[in-house]
């Protein structure tokens, strides 16, 4: 599939929601991380897919999603330090195949700490159809004109996203309290179990939710965590880097 930049063209919603439509390469330098998305998230009885909003630690800011599987990839997009601006449906892709016009909202626009931006799409291997693999080839296609990465994405490693989502309920700034946060810093200088270490650090129902957020930022690091799911005896550690 070949796609001439004039030819593509992106639809979306300005700083006051008005509609734009303009040739994809005049929209290399717009902030999509920060636009609306062109499409409403809505649940109906009987739907296959649970949409919803997303309370983002990122950005502060509720992001949408359309189903369960979007919403386990946000999280894990606000978990990643690399993370610094996410905007669902944060446009239209406008194409046409030889025959006719084609569009595809990607799922989300994310913008990097180093700049850069990447497109997502989220869909489960299974769950593609010829369809969806042409407007997946379209974007990516459309995004190496622009500049920006392309990543397809399907349901994530088990274990990873249950830790992940555990932290995800701490992820809320209330959760840093600064002098337990400094002791836990202290504790967890020497690698040692999670539950010890909170127990060093205070009563433990003051400094697990801390314990918790600072896991979170990534300031602490607990071992294994893409394998094993967290528990009293995870060894936790003050990180050397992905500080937030």
């Amino acid at each position: 599939m070949g796609l001439a930049g004039p030819d593509v063209e992106l639809s979306y919603l300005d700083a006051v929601r008005k509609r734009q439509r303009r040739p994809l390469l005049d929209c290399v330098t717009a902030r999509f991380e920060n636009v609306a998305p062109v499409r409403p998230f809505r649940w109906l009885r009987g739907e296959r897919h649970f949409a919803g909003w997303y309370w983002s630690a990122t950005t502060g800011q509720h992001v949408g999603f359309e189903s369960w599987l979007e919403r386990d990839r946000l999280v894990l997009m606000d978990f990643d330090p690399e993370t610094m601006g996410i905007a669902s449906q944060p446009f239209w892709l406008h194409w046409h195949d030889g025959e006719r016009e084609r569009r595809h909202a990607p799922d989300y626009f994310v913008r990097r700490v180093d700049g850069s931006a990447v497109v997502v799409d989220v869909r489960a291997d299974e769950r593609i159809e010829p369809k969806d693999t042409e407007a997946f080839e379209a974007t990516r296609l459309a995004c190496a004109q622009a500049g920006w990465g392309f990543e397809r994405v399907g349901v994530p490693e088990a274990v990873l996203l249950a830790n992940v989502r555990w932290l995800s309920r701490y992820r809320h700034p209330r959760c840093l309290h600064g002098p337990a946060a400094d002791r836990l810093r202290e504790v967890f200088a020497a690698p040692g179990p999670l539950m010890a270490g909170a127990d060093a650090a205070g009563d433990r129902l003051a400094t697990l939710p801390v314990l918790f957020h600072l896991l979170w930022l990534q300031e602490l690091t607990a071992s294994r965590m893409a394998v094993e799911l967290m528990g009293p005896r995870t060894v936790v550690r003050l990180s050397s880097g992905g500080l937030r």
